[in-house]
């Protein structure tokens, strides 16, 4: 049996992130159609589209290797779906739906960054120059999605936002900060 290498790895991966990236697509074209806020929903609407064309990108990495473009499971992103899935069941219909949506959406963004990004830095050390290229350009258009995303999180707290518990929102990130250094300070041991 021959012995295993990174342009192997490569395309392993690259079969995982073609499956990734065809359930994305259908992830986002679900989350544009439950999304309420029009710039979350045009956000979501635009990056479906965007992702279609990182598709035909990753077709044409796979036709540099010479391979077949196939795909391969990707457990994560069945993961990543499914927890979409059951957050819009559950928060759907709540004031909480586009942040919801939001959250989820950049945990996909977060895992294509790190696919993309690993693929991107293989390519160069295999020397598939072109295939870097591809790879990085779907790269920074994630990056700029996920920050986007961000923006639009953000305007929902903000002072004039959506929602009347602005001030909760902001309150929460701290609580959760402080709330395991008080835990470690041994003040569990006096109750």
């Amino acid at each position: 049996m021959a012995e295993k290498t990174l342009r192997d790895a490569f395309y392993e991966t690259l079969k995982d992130v073609y499956y990734a990236e065809k359930q994305s697509v259908r992830a986002l074209k679900k989350s544009a159609k439950a999304a309420k806020a029009p710039e979350l929903k045009e956000a979501f609407t635009n990056h479906a589209e965007e992702s279609a064309g990182q598709v035909e990108r990753l077709v044409q990495v796979f036709e540099l290797l010479g391979k077949p473009a196939r795909s391969k499971t990707c457990e994560a992103m069945q993961g990543l779906t499914a927890e979409m899935e059951e957050d819009l069941e559950d928060f759907g219909d709540t004031e909480a739906a586009d942040d919801v949506l939001i959250g989820c959406a950049q945990a996909i963004e977060h895992y294509e960054i790190a696919r993309y990004g690993l693929l991107r830095t293989w390519a160069r050390k295999i020397g598939l120059t072109e295939a870097e290229q591809l790879l990085g350009q779907t790269l920074e258009e994630e990056k700029r999605t996920d920050a986007l995303l961000t923006q639009i999180a953000e305007g929902f707290s903000a002072p004039g936002g959506e929602g009347d518990g602005e001030g909760e929102a902001e309150e929460m990130p701290e609580e959760k900060e402080t709330a395991p250094k008080r835990a470690s300070t041994g003040k569990k041991a006096k109750a």
